[in-house]
């Protein structure tokens, strides 16, 4: 079996893939405190609870692929691997990993790791030109070619981060539920705080992703708009440009981008 371990800047997801099935998936928060140690126990009781894989740290696992946006976690998950996983291959997305999307940015380097994995997955699922609509700390748009470029995007402040700014810098406000309020008119405060987070990201997102699909392709209706991210759902609904809801997407770039690699290694 494949684990794939996607770090993001609040939470990090961990799938489990059975050849092209994702078997198994599991979310926890991202600590950039923990040691190499903590996260191989932390592992440990993720995957003794599968029946499908053995009581010792390793045991089924056939390959892992990892991306992260916290050099210090990378740092920490490199050395699980060499302690932990010593026989199994694994590859960390980094520079000089082979992705089969070619970066077309002033300074590639700089492009997110889980940006240019959802690229690759989204060329593999859908094919170009498309948008992938990413809900995370922050939440980025990230544009791919016809011919399965990445060409470059667009980062917004996330729905949890407008949240956490309205609570502390509002006299008034607090901290609320992310929630659908009864109607768009808030009958209080809490309402009309769901409904400016809610409806608020929901035009930022068609708005965004009608104007980058303009400059994307001459007919934006050719575009397809992939949604991910763990807050995805609560935009969902409301958003009337997006065409796909992919919740696995960065894992499943994850297993492509091992399966281009493992054979070099």
């Amino acid at each position: 079996m494949l684990l794939t371990i996607d770090v993001g800047n609040t939470h990090t997801v961990l799938g489990l893939f059975d050849g092209e099935d994702i078997v198994e998936h599991w979310r926890i928060s991202t600590d950039a405190r923990r040691t190499a140690d903590e996260l191989a126990v932390l592992l440990q009781g993720l995957m003794g609870m599968h029946p499908l894989l053995g009581d010792e740290l390793g045991d089924g696992i056939d390959g892992i692929a990892i991306c992260a946006t916290v050099p210090s976690v990378l740092h920490e998950l490199r050395e699980v691997t060499r302690r932990y996983y010593g026989d199994v291959p694994a590859v960390l997305v980094e520079p000089g990993v082979k992705t089969g999307v070619p970066i077309l940015m002033d300074h590639p380097k700089e492009v997110g790791a889980d940006r240019i994995i959802n690229a690759v997955a989204a060329v593999e699922l859908y094919g170009g030109p498309a948008i992938v609509v990413d809900f995370g700390t922050a939440t980025t748009f990230d544009a791919v070619s016809a011919r399965g470029e990445y060409v470059g995007g667009v980062i917004a402040p996330g729905i949890e981060i407008s949240v956490e700014a309205l609570g502390v810098r509002g006299a008034q406000l607090r901290k609320i539920e992310v929630t659908q309020p009864r109607s768009v008119i808030g009958k209080n405060t809490v309402e009309a705080m769901q409904s400016g987070i809610i409806y608020g990201f929901a035009g930022q997102v068609d708005g965004v992703v009608t104007r980058v699909a303009r400059e994307l392709s001459e007919d934006p209706d050719d575009v397809t708009v992939i949604a991910t991210g763990g807050l995805a759902p609560m935009v969902l609904g409301e958003s009337s440009v997006i065409d796909e809801h992919e919740p696995w997407l960065t894992l499943i770039g994850l297993r492509l981008v091992y399966e281009r690699n493992v054979s070099r290694m």
